[in-house]
């Protein structure tokens, strides 16, 4: 591999650039390990406070007296830094030949990928986001995780504004993409719906053009993109007949779900835990990544069976007073409550259904209207008590009662007294979701003060 210096086309100023480059950086407070090649344009002034981390290489514009600079610190000066740092990101990913999975959507984006991760995992090296980490500022590190024993790598792209994908396309330049579905979020920074559709639709332009786009083919928003313009092979996943891999014969098991996927005119059963039927939606997704990679569907079908439901996702617990609980405070948005509802419901027939639910975030302008949204969705699908935490979660409240939701309905500014009105109304008959926020740390509370405390673990 070329040196760093020939790779920015820079100037060796101080130390040997034969160093080995494990981390990468374009902010000084990104620097916490040895090995860092730190792209800067600001003045280092505090140089002790790197002392610990040498060997260190720096390439910058900006010139620096040799006594000044601390033994083992290497510094590369550059013309541009912007450019030597996209040269070398570039150059880094050229060196790999193998398939790369980038998935973005509203929901559902770490479950697919998670899912995709575990059955690869089963024969291949596989790289991949941790958890939902998947912010701009790491995409770096991501990259530079891919090495020469690196056989498949597969990354969530998330949009928290407008060219988030677009910029993670320059990174990690990948061979599939997914779009998993398409809500109402981020609506702070992409102002309009459209805009965020727009945000969601940059899957198109980073995929390679001989590879493939697999998408939610009955998902009204996703149909908005325009697809024109794509030269790869798109891959339609749903219950319509027109889809490449189609569902069928969906139905709940006791610790998730079964359904018959139908592929190239072949039939085949799958069961994927974790409950409802966007996690069927999930699996068709991972199926179709894997499968495009040659993994037959009867061996990714056998790994997808020993899937590791995510934590805090629509998890089965024992609740208070024998009740059950269904724990789904990873995140909110009107996608996942829908679906967390529909859950709620069919796990619940015959018993009292009981909704907690906490304030959808990352809204702007738009917080007023996505949660009267959320209050239409409460109506439509329906539960025996509503019970909502903080003050835009009353609005979905009190747009359910305005649509002539008849059920007790409670509305709190905080989570103190919850609990005890949950332990006088809830039940062995009941059934209780709380719906919430990962950075809720009163609904995270909250739901662990639900689950009986010997229970810690799902079903």
């Amino acid at each position: 591999m070329k040196n760093l210096t020939a790779i920015t086309t820079g100037e060796l100023v101080q130390g040997s650039d034969e160093v080995l480059i494990q981390y990468g950086a374009y902010r000084l407070k990104q620097v916490k390990k040895p090995n860092t090649a730190l792209f800067t344009n600001k003045r280092i002034v505090n140089w002790k406070t790197l002392e610990p981390l040498v060997p260190l290489v720096i390439v910058t514009n900006r010139s620096y007296s040799q006594d000044e600079i601390p033994r083992h610190v290497i510094i590369i000066k550059v013309m541009n830094t912007d450019e030597a740092y996209w040269k070398f990101v570039h150059f880094y990913r050229s060196q790999f030949d193998i398939p790369i999975i980038a998935i973005t959507g509203t929901s559902g984006k770490t479950t697919t990928k998670e899912m995709i991760k575990h059955i690869l995992s089963a024969g291949k090296k596989v790289t991949a986001t941790t958890l939902s980490s998947n912010s701009r500022t790491a995409s770096l590190q991501y990259l530079l995780r891919i090495d020469d024993e690196t056989e498949a790598a597969v990354f969530e792209t998330a949009v928290g504004s407008p060219g988030d994908v677009t910029n993670a396309g320059k990174y990690f330049k990948p061979t599939i993409g997914i779009i998993t579905n398409i809500g109402a979020h981020h609506l702070n920074y992409c102002k309009t719906l459209e805009g965020y559709i727009q945000a969601k639709g940059e899957m198109v332009d980073i995929i390679d053009p001989t590879g493939s786009l697999i998408l939610n083919a009955e998902d009204v928003n996703t149909q908005k993109i325009d697809f024109s313009k794509f030269q790869g092979r798109i891959i339609k996943i749903g219950k319509d007949a027109s889809c490449d891999f189609r569902a069928s014969n969906i139905r709940y098991g006791q610790n998730g779900m079964h359904f018959t996927v139908h592929h190239n005119w072949l039939a085949y059963e799958i069961f994927v835990p974790g409950f409802g039927e966007h996690q069927v939606y999930n699996a068709l997704a991972a199926l179709a990544a894997v499968s495009d990679l040659g993994v037959p569907i009867p061996v990714a079908a056998r790994h997808l069976y020993t899937f590791r439901q995510l934590n805090k996702q629509l998890q089965k617990f024992e609740g208070i007073n024998h009740s059950i609980l269904l724990d789904d405070t990873w995140s909110i948005t009107t996608t996942s409550l829908e679906a967390a509802l529909n859950v709620l419901n069919s796990l619940g027939e015959g018993k009292k259904k009981i909704a907690v639910i906490g304030t959808i975030t990352d809204l702007g302008s738009w917080g007023y209207i996505i949660h009267e949204q959320a209050g239409e969705l409460i109506y439509r699908i329906g539960v025996d008590v509503l019970i909502t935490i903080g003050e835009h979660a009353r609005i979905m409240a009190d747009q359910a009662v305005r649509l002539g939701f008849r059920a007790p309905v409670y509305a709190f500014k905080n989570t103190t007294l919850v609990y005890d009105l949950l332990h006088d109304i809830v039940d062995e008959n009941t059934i209780l979701l709380i719906k919430g926020d990962m950075y809720s740390k009163q609904i995270s509370k909250l739901a662990t003060e639900l689950k009986v405390k010997s229970s810690f673990r799902s079903e």
